[in-house]
């Protein structure tokens, strides 16, 4: 017996994984614990009888669509198919069906093969002589213009090429008189005017422009800053107070008693439907008992011996009796039937005579007496 303690190692089998912890519910204080109790009541006590008529109401809508609801659908589906389907399957398939067939084919015979025919024709030569005519013009269109325009248009190039630069020369001689004349007479006057007069002035302008910002920049400064301190004395912080000391905690109370409601309508309503399930199984003890327990030992006791008593000691007889009469009467009436053959014989001999007798037809199968055998030749081909 080893007496050591074995040294502590792995386990052989995979690792176990960290059991799952559920996620800590955070205290609930003593207000919580005093709304819920008188919540769950009342919200129990009001529950209960719109559960138990919600589930009444379950019970007759389910008995109503069985028993009613799905054959009238049934009764309805089946009237829709007779009066609406099976009549457009039969108006697709024996009257517009054919009359496609019909139509296409008229199509076919009236318009499509004219249309080919004229095509094939007419049309397709029609079209390869202005093809073939074409082509003859558009050669002798290359002809005109590779022998007669090409010339033409290189020598109105050249000329054109000239005259172009001698506009050029011209152009340029006149540009250069009037950039000087520009220069001279318009550009450095502007530009003696500009520094000499135009700056100073507009700098002294933009001076003043930022005196009268700045001024109108502290004044707004001014006001505002008033104005901001005024709003946060007489609205913000009389609001953050009425946020912080009586709307949080007003809302809070509210959330819990929300939240106890809702708790309390989710455990009323599951408790209902215990309480009406019960109620539902007591009504329905309580109905067999009263009712079907009596009806079925009515019948299990009283109505199925004197049902079994009235069988053997009434219908029987009777259909036995019914059956005897119903034979001698097809006896009667085959015997009077019978007779009344036999008179009209009678009759038909003494008014016309006897009639001739058929002559024999030689029978092609084996008489009575000559029966058939697998050794014989009395076969309908081999008899004769």
């Amino acid at each position: 017996m080893d007496l050591e303690k074995p040294p502590a190692g792995p386990p052989a089998g995979p690792p176990a994984q960290p059991p799952v912890r559920e996620p800590a519910r955070e205290p609930e204080g003593c207000l919580v614990v005093a709304i819920r109790l008188p919540v769950r009541i009342v919200v129990l006590v009001l529950v209960v009888p719109v559960r138990m008529v919600w589930d009444a109401l379950v019970v007759v809508g389910r008995f109503l669509r069985d028993t009613v609801l799905r054959p009238l659908g049934r009764a309805l589906l089946w009237l829709g198919k007779a009066l609406f389907v099976l009549p457009l399957i039969g108006l697709w398939r024996y009257v517009v069906v054919p009359l496609g067939k019909a139509l296409g084919w008229l199509v076919q015979v009236l318009l499509v093969m004219p249309v080919v025919w004229s095509y094939r024709y007419v049309l397709t030569p029609v079209g390869h002589g202005i093809a073939w005519l074409a082509r003859g013009i558009g050669a002798g269109l290359a002809w005109l213009y590779a022998r007669l325009l090409t010339p033409v248009g290189h020598a109105c190039r050249w000329l054109l090429k000239g005259i172009g630069a001698l506009l050029a020369a011209v152009g340029v001689g006149a540009y250069t008189a009037v950039a000087w004349l520009v220069r001279y007479l318009v550009v450095v006057p502007a530009r003696w005017v500009h520094r000499w007069i135009l700056a100073p002035v507009g700098r002294a302008i933009a001076w003043c422009a930022r005196g009268v910002w700045r001024l109108l920049a502290l004044l707004v400064t001014g006001i505002g800053l008033v104005l901001y301190w005024a709003a946060r004395i007489l609205v913000v912080l009389p609001a953050l107070a009425l946020w912080r000391w009586v709307l949080v905690p007003v809302g809070r109370f509210l959330a819990v008693v929300a939240r106890e409601v809702g708790d309390a309508l989710g455990h009323a309503w599951r408790i209902a439907g215990r309480i009406s399930r019960a109620v539902g199984r007591f009504l329905g003890t309580l109905f067999r008992w009263i009712f079907v327990e009596p009806v079925r030992w009515a019948y299990r006791t009283v109505l199925t011996p004197v049902g079994h008593v009235v069988r053997d000691a009434v219908l029987r007889p009777a259909a036995r009796a019914a059956r005897s009469v119903g034979r001698a009467t097809r006896q009667t009436l085959a015997a009077a039937r019978e007779t009344a053959r036999q008179a009209r014989a009678d009759v038909r001999r003494m008014l016309f005579g006897e009639s001739r007798e058929r002559a024999a037809v030689g029978r092609r199968e084996p008489s009575e007496g000559e029966t058939r055998t697998l050794g014989r030749s009395t076969t309908a081909l081999t008899k004769d």
